[in-house]
């Protein structure tokens, strides 16, 4: 209840840079709320040049868009491009954590689909993104049908070789993607 009260009294960006931990999290979760003005003012450290600050946010950023699909709609088309730039890994998995929940527009398809083949295909990628970019991919397959031979194949590829969590998630998109070709 103190770090709330506090977060009315402090600047967010001081808040987000210096006190972040789980408990804190929560905390600005809560702060942001289904309000759009202050999930914009996260949304402009998310995308601020100072890596901590982004990687912070982009925590905040995930647990806000979870709670509150709504919030980041207006922010889709550039998030997506962000990941077309050199970004942490903590931006590239909290992105894509958020990309998996939420229907993305078909304008938005094609540069996802990259992204997300990029990201499959890249064995210097961690876990959590290539599980995540594998199901953002499937989940547009469901809208874009001709793309799932080859995302069936790319996941066979994948488990051959993967860690346990990307066998894991492999091997459930395989058993759907099998079921619908």
């Amino acid at each position: 209840m103190v770090l709330f009260l506090l977060l009315y009294t402090v600047d967010l960006e001081n808040y987000v840079r210096n006190t972040l931990s789980k408990e804190n999290v929560t905390v600005i979760v809560n702060y942001i709320g289904n309000n759009p003005k202050r999930f914009a003012n996260l949304m402009e450290l998310f995308f601020a040049t100072e890596i901590q600050l982004t990687q912070r946010s982009a925590w905040v950023m995930s647990h806000c868009a979870h709670n509150n699909p709504q919030l980041i709609t207006p922010y889709l088309n550039k998030l997506i491009n962000n990941l077309f730039k050199p970004v942490s890994d903590a931006v590239k998995r909290n992105t894509l954590r958020i990309l998996q929940m939420i229907h993305i527009p078909e304008p938005l398809w094609g540069e996802t689909l990259e992204l997300c083949f990029n990201y499959l295909e890249s064995n210097s990628e961690t876990i959590a993104i290539r599980a995540f970019a594998m199901t953002v991919a499937y989940n547009i397959s469901q809208h874009v049908p001709e793309i799932k031979p080859e995302l069936k194949t790319l996941i066979e590829d994948i488990i051959v070789y993967g860690s346990p969590g990307l066998k894991s998630r492999g091997t459930k998109i395989l058993k759907q993607l099998e079921k619908q070709l």
